[in-house]
């Protein structure tokens, strides 16, 4: 078993980690940057290292710095969380090498799972069903033209090493695909370091599903269930909720059958996101698969009893699956709402700054994850989450209902710091949303009016939500009794004295 676990991330998914950690019996060993050196994941572990200034390219994605942290405080293994180091395979090369265990999967997974192109060639090997396109990156403008005529306007240009929504340019015309072609390649060359594209049709109104796995080393695979993760701006997710309403109990069961087929055809390990568009009749396709914990894991979480986070490290340190697929039967729905320290009317503009008030909501089946304390800044060098708002309930609309409750009560105030707590509000509101109509390009059409509503919202209380068409709410059956507790609030330990920390800036 794992003794010492670094965690080498910051904000929520690192007191998350931390958290597991403790449930666990296992030593936590934070890093932080200088402007992380007072946040809650330090108060929470055992020993906390300095690793560099602001700039994370100089900390937390400085990989000697992280490796240097871990040798010197004699852990046994890294949980890189998401974002930063989790997808770069060189770093979990590294991690072997020096006898670390890396949670997640192996080096060449990640290798081929991150790169869009190969893992669309690996899923179509292994049989799953892919939208038309290519496999192989596509070199010139004549040939991304040929294939465009071929497969039938619009397309959508990808970058192969894309992720983060960047690099994708969808081409309705076929006078605009050059333009389009030359644009997402010098992207893809500028964000991700790599120029490689692909061509694949583009799916108008369908809907982002994405179903969680889980891999054992000793070959074993299960679903989780699936989560809806259609209401996006620009690619990136809003508001994820689960289990996708529009599908029927043969879709899902499907579509995580052929989730952990592919997953177990490359040799995954751990937990991973295999993502799917899925069309009006039903009908799905692979797009790419997120070889990591997802952000919005807390949802699968709540829908099914199960931890994320404590069966990753439990699957790095060698045991087997004690979940059979009978086992997991999700129940209720859910809904996670992301709490960004953004100004939606400034074009969603970060807006950070010192939290002067921080009032989070409690109640039943209500559940926040955050990094950041009253008091704490929002710093203006990271991503802008505040938090995760996620909340359970027995059938959808009780759900939309709990989370405008607890968005109302949440409270976050501070010299320039906006968030996306109305925007939230406004969309639970929309006809479209409360009757599941939506799709991916819903918001990007709909944007100006949710924004006049959510205008309006930004101080009311939580009452007056229409009814949701009754047609998508009761998404799967929930026993009479359910064994939930009362609140599902992770309070996690209290915080324990740090040792001295230890500063491995170079």
């Amino acid at each position: 078993m794992i003794g010492r676990l670094l965690i080498a991330n910051r904000g929520e998914i690192a007191v998350r980690v931390a958290r597991a950690c403790r449930e666990l019996g296992i030593e936590v060993v934070a890093v932080y940057s200088t402007p992380d050196r007072h946040s809650a994941v330090v108060d929470l572990a055992d020993e906390a290292v300095h690793i560099g200034p602001a700039a994370a390219r100089r900390s937390y994605l400085h990989v000697a710095n992280v490796v240097e942290a871990a040798l010197r405080t004699g852990a046994d293994a890294i949980h890189p969380g998401y974002g930063f180091l989790s997808e770069d395979p060189d770093f979990a090369e590294i991690c072997a090498a020096e006898g670390l265990t890396f949670v997640g999967p192996p080096p060449a997974v990640m290798q081929q799972m991150g790169n869009k192109a190969t893992a669309r060639r690996l899923m179509a090997e292994a049989g799953l069903p892919l939208l038309p396109g290519v496999v192989e990156p596509v070199g010139t403008v004549d040939e991304a033209r040929s294939i465009a005529a071929r497969i039938g306007y619009p397309v959508i240009i990808k970058a192969a090493a894309g992720g983060g929504g960047r690099g994708m340019t969808v081409v309705r015309d076929p006078a605009d695909l050059a333009e389009a072609f030359t644009s997402t390649r010098a992207t893809a060359r500028a964000v991700f370091r790599d120029p490689a594209v692909y061509v694949e049709r583009h799916l108008a109104g369908a809907r982002h599903v994405e179903v969680q796995v889980l891999c054992d080393t000793h070959g074993n695979g299960v679903s989780l269930g699936e989560r809806d993760c259609s209401l996006q701006r620009r690619h990136q997710k809003l508001l994820e909720e689960g289990p996708a309403g529009h599908l029927t109990p043969e879709q899902r069961a499907e579509l995580g059958r052929l989730a952990v087929h592919g997953a177990l055809s490359v040799g995954y390990t751990g937990a991973g996101t295999m993502e799917f568009l899925v069309d009006g009749s039903g009908s799905a396709y692979f797009m790419e698969m997120n070889a990591r914990i997802q952000v919005e894991h807390p949802v699968t979480e709540l829908l099914t009893g199960v931890d994320l986070v404590r069966e990753q490290i439990l699957v790095a340190a060698g045991r087997r699956l004690q979940l059979r697929q009978e086992d997991v039967v999700p129940r209720g729905a859910a809904i996670e709402c992301r709490i960004n320290a953004e100004d939606p009317t400034r074009g969603f503009a970060p807006a950070p700054g010192r939290l002067d008030v921080l009032q989070v909501p409690d109640g039943p089946w209500t559940r926040f994850d955050t990094g950041y304390r009253q008091g704490d800044t929002v710093s203006p060098d990271y991503d802008s989450l505040l938090g995760k708002l996620v909340v359970w309930a027995p059938d959808r609309e009780q759900a939309i209902r709990r989370m405008d409750r607890a968005l109302a009560e949440l409270r976050v105030e501070g010299p320039g710091v906006h968030t996306t707590v109305a925007l939230h509000r406004a969309l639970l509101r929309d006809p479209d949303v409360t009757a599941d109509r939506h799709d991916v390009q819903f918001l990007d059409r709909a944007l100006p009016g949710v924004l006049a509503r959510a205008a309006a919202l930004a101080d009311a209380p939580a009452a007056g939500l229409p009814a949701a068409a009754r047609g998508s709410l009761s998404l799967v059956q929930t026993p009479a009794t359910d064994p939930r507790p009362e609140n599902t609030t992770p309070e996690g330990p209290e915080p324990c004295p740090t040792r001295p920390s230890l500063s491995a800036t170079s």
